[in-house]
């Protein structure tokens, strides 16, 4: 190969490495940064709680809320006891006072402990290895017991405000009382609004005292409707099988019941109309109706008495009276006839 060629090759292969050589960089420090990966020098401590419940291996340990390094481990202590190990980047030196509080991180559960001063002498300092006694630390706190605690006042709140209000109780019983007028704020806005309603409380509270003071005064008689009402219950229960098998039948009369009308409703439909056409006759009528009412009666006793002996009517010739004209002479002659029997004489 020759001189210039070679000089063609190490000019890409210079830049590639330079290029591979700047990424494994970067890739290696975007790793140490995401798992908290440090190159100082650390120390060891050991801190002893009465419960660290939630503290995983890997937790943070933070001074002032920076983070300085992070939980090595936690075993038993004493049985009833538990003992963190932690390291601390070997430029932040712990003093002799120095408080160990188990902290939330948030409201998912995860926790941190918290680094703090304590009271004394500021100038010694806490070797590493040492230990911060059970005296100087302090363990979470309990926020089932605490939630518990307000669920009336949580009833009240949407959604949104119980999240919010529980971050600041959490972060203000934790010694960060940058929150507690927010804190305030919401309680006295709770306040306010249960103030505002005061009067439809009492009326309602009033109200059901005048209820139970009437169930009061009522009380052998709603004690007698309930003894009623558990007879009636029982009775149906023990007839529950009359009534399954009436049921039954009250289906089966519907349906037959359903079929009547259907077949009966287009001359059901005819007879109103004509009933509809009848009155409407009668009413155009209504003198000749009335007339016929009126002599209704006296007509009705004639023929009762005519149709006294059976089932048939007899009619007898009692008087007959004329008149008749010859057509050649125009003699009149008017013949009577007159029958004197008892049947004649009413």
């Amino acid at each position: 190969m020759s001189r210039a060629g070679a000089r063609q090759t190490a000019g890409p292969l210079i830049k590639f490495s330079l290029f591979a050589l700047v990424t494994s960089a970067a890739t290696a420090l975007l790793a140490a940064t995401i798992v908290n990966v440090s190159f100082t020098p650390k120390d060891t401590y050991h801190a002893v709680f009465s419960d660290v419940t939630g503290l995983e291996t890997g937790d943070d340990i933070r001074v002032a809320g920076v983070r300085v390094g992070e939980v090595e481990g936690i075993r038993i202590k004493d049985r009833t006891l538990a003992e963190v190990t932690f390291t601390v980047t070997a430029d932040r030196p712990l003093l002799a006072g120095t408080h160990a509080v188990v902290r939330y991180r948030n409201l998912v559960g995860q926790r941190y402990i918290a680094l703090t001063e304590g009271t004394g002498d500021v100038s010694r300092r806490l070797r590493p290895g040492g230990t911060i006694p059970l005296s100087r630390t302090q363990p979470a706190l309990d926020l089932n017991a605490l939630l518990n605690g307000f669920k009336p006042l949580f009833a009240a709140l949407s959604p949104n405000d119980v999240n919010q209000l529980a971050t600041e109780i959490i972060q203000t019983l934790q010694g960060e009382g940058g929150t507690v007028n927010s804190l305030l704020a919401h309680t006295a806005s709770l306040t306010t609004t249960l103030a505002d309603r005061d009067r439809l409380i009492g009326s309602v509270i009033d109200n059901l005292n005048t209820v139970l003071g009437t169930l009061d005064k009522r009380g052998s008689r709603f004690s007698d409707l309930l003894t009623q009402l558990r007879r009636v219950i029982s009775g149906l229960s023990a007839d529950r099988k009359p009534i399954g098998e009436s049921l039954v039948s009250i289906g089966d009369l519907t349906d037959v019941t359903a079929g009547l009308l259907k077949d009966a409703r287009p001359p059901l439909k005819d007879d109103i109309a004509g009933l509809g056409d009848l009155t409407g006759t009668l009413n155009d009528n209504q003198t000749t109706v009335e007339g016929v009412l009126k002599r209704l009666p006296n007509k009705l006793n004639k023929l009762t008495g005519t149709a006294s002996y059976g089932s048939w009517f007899n009619f007898y010739l009692c008087d007959f009276d004329g008149r008749i004209v010859l057509p050649k002479t125009k003699q009149v002659i008017t013949p009577e006839l007159h029958v004197a029997r008892a049947r004649c004489g009413g």
